[in-house]
């Protein structure tokens, strides 16, 4: 990956083990001109390898974090209510924007996923155009009007 390119388009990590879901997001964000680089992780440990500099990612800069993780729940190996809460125990990644991405109808899953600290909760919309909307708002408000901090700040001692 170009550094420059990643400094004026900071990446996007999606979290989803379904091809189709894949696909559909990335021309969403085309469409929408969205422009930054998204990483896929098709399973909840492949995402945290990427966020940790674990397994096939050993040695990434952990620091370098996305600027969004748009989170599925139903995962493979680990889910993402797993994944969720190793991103929120973790100092480097504590504050770092996840926004559940899902299919599920679950109120425990909405419930869960705010109380683990989800930054937001979008049901998929089955619909193209309603997905390519969904999208729209998604990158205008994560991507461009929200700010976040870049690394998490030193615990304070107490």
């Amino acid at each position: 990956m170009d550094i420059r390119s990643q400094k004026e388009h900071p990446v996007i990590l999606l979290v989803e083990d379904n091809p189709d879901d894949q696909e559909l997001t990335i021309e969403a964000f085309r469409e929408c001109r969205i422009a930054n680089e998204i990483i896929i992780a098709n399973d909840g440990e492949e995402a945290l390898d990427y966020l940790f500099g674990t397994g096939p990612h050993a040695g990434r800069d952990i620091t370098r974090l996305p600027q969004l993780v748009l989170l599925d729940l139903k995962l493979p190996k680990i889910d993402g209510i797993e994944v969720l809460s190793r991103i929120r125990s973790h100092p480097v990644t504590r504050l770092l924007p996840v926004v559940i991405l899902t299919s599920s109808l679950e109120e425990r899953d909405l419930v869960e996923s705010y109380r683990l600290g989800a930054n937001s909760y979008v049901r998929k919309p089955v619909d193209f155009v309603e997905f390519l909307d969904a999208a729209r708002q998604l990158g205008l408000y994560w991507l461009v009007l929200n700010r976040a901090p870049t690394v998490a700040p030193p615990e304070s001692g107490g």
